[in-house]
């Protein structure tokens, strides 16, 4: 695919700024989250961060005309679950916060699972698994392999363990646009695909149900469940191929090893 932009050393110097300071969001969340705060909270308090102590923009807000910082996906959420006054978390609950943040022109997007109090241990799993699914998409990633590669990696993942992977919403290229080429589905064969190459930066996201793969959309035609209402659990990650293999420009304190 000769469409998919291919970022300079200088532009890559940019977006591992932005992944950064991304990262630093996620851990100043880390200590807010909890039962009791609503998810408008959330949005609040990570607008007022990415805006007053970042000095960055939060680049989902005004995007396709979407009012928040962030998504706040519970439970049986898979996606695209909108900030609300009213919707308090409560212990036993997962949900997945996903922000982006612009800095100096380029964008930066992740996603992170939070288990709420005493998490049932299925629950547990579901969000334990996808995260290995991702990490299993993210050691794919090398110049010369596939997004097939990748997607398959992450699909076997999933299935293996019992679960199904969502179809309809996929990973994407990312730059000075939020949505750039290649799309990067979660599911694949190897050797089929975009070959990657050196510069490619794209984010690999995958949502996985736990119970069929099928989706719907609610009426305020943003937030997307699962049909069976099942829990869905999602992460996700900004990644740059490199001459060594890949880096994952949002790669937050406690996964460095």
């Amino acid at each position: 695919m000769d469409n998919v932009p291919l970022k300079s050393a200088e532009e890559l110097t940019l977006m591992r700024e932005a992944g950064r300071l991304l990262a630093q969001v996620f851990s100043y969340l880390d200590t807010l989250i909890e039962p009791g705060v609503t998810t408008m909270q959330i949005n609040d308090w990570a607008e007022r961060y990415i805006v007053d102590e970042l000095k960055a923009r939060p680049a989902s807000k005004g995007q396709y005309d979407y009012q928040y910082v962030l998504n706040a996906s519970v439970n049986q959420v898979v996606c695209h679950g909108v900030p609300s006054e009213t919707l308090t978390l409560k212990s036993g609950d997962i949900v997945n916060i996903d922000i982006t943040l612009e800095k100096n022109g380029y964008i930066a997007d992740s996603s992170k699972m939070y288990m709420l109090g005493e998490v049932k241990p299925i629950a547990k799993r579901l969000v334990d698994k996808t995260y290995e699914a991702l990490w299993k998409g993210i050691h794919a990633v090398k110049p010369g392999a596939t997004l097939g590669d990748v997607g398959h990696a992450i699909q076997r993942h999933a299935e293996q363990n019992g679960y199904s992977v969502v179809r309809e919403y996929c990973g994407h290229g990312i730059g000075q646009e939020m949505h750039e080429e290649p799309e990067v589905v979660h599911y694949g064969k190897p050797g089929h695909g975009v070959v990657l190459k050196e510069g490619m930066v794209f984010t690999i996201e995958p949502m996985i149900n736990q119970g069929k793969a099928k989706v719907k959309i609610k009426k305020d035609g943003w937030t997307v469940v699962t049909s069976d209402k099942s829990l869905s659990a999602q992460w996700e990650h900004t990644v740059a191929v490199t001459a060594e293999g890949v880096e994952v420009l949002t790669l937050r304190d406690e996964e460095r090893v």
